[in-house]
């Protein structure tokens, strides 16, 4: 499994929530979207002109969106894929949006 993906599943992970808060380890959140650069995330993701350009505007959507629902998602999700984002290479709003939406979908699944 990559470990993009193992990092992303530990995120959604119902035992990490209580795991963090019983051992204190609970990331500060922020209140806001934080500020990516595009262009290294851009740069590293894509190999023409018209890649980059179409990967810009999926990070704008996605950082749109983020701005629009940030206050919509828990904070200790907000903290695990702000890690997960810190740790995995070149940052991404694309990546943290899905991060944070199976973040919330899992936590809707697990109340069904």
């Amino acid at each position: 499994m990559p470990v993009f993906m193992s990092a992303l599943l530990s995120v959604i992970s119902p035992a990490l929530p209580a795991a963090a808060l019983s051992a204190g380890l609970l990331l500060s959140v922020a209140d806001e979207v934080p500020t990516y650069n595009l262009t290294q995330s851009c740069r590293s993701e894509t190999t023409t002109a018209a890649s980059d350009q179409s990967c810009r505007a999926d990070e704008q959507r996605a950082h749109d969106t983020l701005q629009e629902q940030w206050s919509r998602f828990a904070p200790g999700d907000k903290g695990n894929c702000l890690q997960v984002e810190k740790d995995g290479g070149a940052p991404s709003y694309v990546e943290l949006l899905t991060c944070l939406q199976m973040a919330a979908a899992a936590k809707k699944f697990e109340r069904n």
